[in-house]
Parts: structure tokens; sequence; C-alpha cells
């Protein structure tokens, strides 16, 4: 039995349609996220697509200490409330510290734990406190049956309201590869799961300041997540991806949002579809 979040009108659930948290990596200026939150709306509403904006006023772990990383707290939340006045659509966004989580949570509806802190108990306590609904990131370093241990950490502390997000697992040096059989592992926590498929297409490092990416495989890696019956597609995109000042080369470019999206649907519509066959 798969539970389901509800968002307003949003059901986010590995049984029901999916939803896109979609958006930019880290928020540049407004104008920008106004921007890109006007092309994911207008066409997820086009496809009726169930929308919830996504972007980071903060990148706490970049390569370089010279590395663009936001506009940080204050600023940034002014950013997500203008995207969320205009465009009346849920918003996700991540925070890296205990004491950002409870302002976080005043403004945005889904509280992302990052994955390289996602076995912080610290921020795990804090941010479950919030009672908002809290997207948590699959580190790089845990196998997919980790992720119990940290569902434990936010159970204990009051908060169920929980989403599991995989992004790729750390394979040798400069590297990610996706298990796709970790999303059943994944799914068997019932909670929703979303597929990061950006990110998961990063090559860690792989720059002499920054990662690297595999943006030409996106279509290809979604796909792949998308067929095992998940909740949604967790995805960045970007009108001038070269130009990005964060992981531009793994951000699709937002001009090719629509036909990626409408290939996505049509194949998530059909997965869920279909009887699951039993060959256990």
């Amino acid at each position: 039995m798969q539970k389901a979040l509800q968002l307003g009108e949003i059901t986010l659930s590995n049984d029901a349609p999916m939803v896109v948290v979609g958006g930019l990596n880290v928020l540049e200026t407004e104008s920008l996220a106004l921007e890109t939150a006007d092309a994911f709306s207008s066409i997820c509403n086009k496809l009726g697509i169930p929308y919830i904006f996504k972007a980071s006023f903060d990148k706490a772990n970049r390569s370089s200490k010279d590395a663009y990383r936001g506009p940080g707290l204050e600023k940034g939340l002014q950013i997500l409330d203008a995207v969320k006045q205009k465009y009346k659509v849920p918003l996700l966004t991540d925070v890296h510290a205990p004491e950002q989580a409870a302002p976080v949570a005043e403004i945005v509806d889904i509280i992302q734990l990052p994955a390289f802190l996602s076995r912080q108990t610290d921020l795990v306590v804090a941010m479950a406190e919030t009672q908002a609904t809290i997207n948590i990131k699959k580190a790089q370093f845990l196998a997919p049956a980790e992720m119990q241990h940290i569902i434990n950490k936010f159970l204990e502390a009051g908060n169920e309201k929980l989403m599991l997000c995989e992004r790729g697992s750390s394979f040798g040096y400069n590297n990610l590869v996706v298990d796709m059989l970790g999303f059943p592992i994944l799914k068997s926590f019932s909670y929703p799961v979303l597929f990061d498929v950006t990110h998961a297409l990063q090559m860690p490092g792989a720059r002499a300041d920054s990662a690297d990416g595999r943006r030409k495989d996106v279509t290809a890696l979604a796909k792949s997540g998308i067929a095992q019956g998940i909740a949604g597609l967790f995805l960045e995109a970007h009108p001038q991806p070269n130009k990005a000042l964060c992981d531009g080369p793994c951000a699709l470019p937002l001009d090719k949002l629509e036909p990626f999206l409408q290939q996505l649907k049509a194949l998530d519509d059909l997965v869920k579809s279909q009887e699951p066959i039993d060959t256990a």
C-alpha cells in the first residue's frame, strides 16, 4: 500500500500520475526565477502535469570557495515567495543548517534534506519539527535500504510527511550511476519516490573547479526512472545552460522542456495503466 501526500490539489504517490518538481539549480535573479517558473507552469498546465517549483537559495557544498552559492536565505526566500504569489504553485527548497528550517517553512511547502547532509541528526530533527513536508535526498554514499534509518529519525521526531529522492550513487572517481533496482527498494518504504534526473547526470569534481555533467543523456535516464512507476520527476532547467552559475552541464535547456515532458508523461501514463507482474 503506497502512501499519498497531499499538497493542495496535488497528490504525491507512487500510484498517482507523475508530478514534476522543476526549476533552477540555484536562484540567480528574480527575473530568471520567474521566467523559469513561467515556462514550467505553462507547459505543465498544458500537459496536465501537477507542478512544484524548486530552486536553492544557497549551494553550500560547491567544489570551489569562489563558486557562486546563491542569494542567501533572506533574498532567496523573497524570490521564492514572488514565484509562489505569481504562479500559485507549491515550492521546494533545501536547508543546510538547523536554524534555517523554521524560517524556510514559513514560505516553502517542501523542505529538502540535502544528500550530503542526510545523516545529520540535528538538521533532521529541526526540519521535522516544522511539520512541513520533507524531501529526503538519498546520499550518493548510501544504499537504498539505508534510507530506513533516516525515515526513522523523522518519524521519531514526529513528522511522517516524507518523500524519498534518488539522485545516483558514487561509482569510482568523478562518476555517478543510477541502479534501477534501487527504486523498488525505495518504494518498499511506501513513501512517494522522486527521481532527481539532472543531479544523477553529474560527474562530481570532473572539472578543474566544479562538477561536469552529461546533459545529452537526460531523456534516456529520465525515461528509465519513470518506467519504475514512481511519484514524479525532479529536474532542473535553464534558458542558457552553458551560462548557468551552477550545474549547467546537467541542466535541461528550457526550450526543450515541452517535448521532454510530453514524452515522460506518455510513458508514466503507460506504466501506471498496467497491472504489476509478480515474478517473485
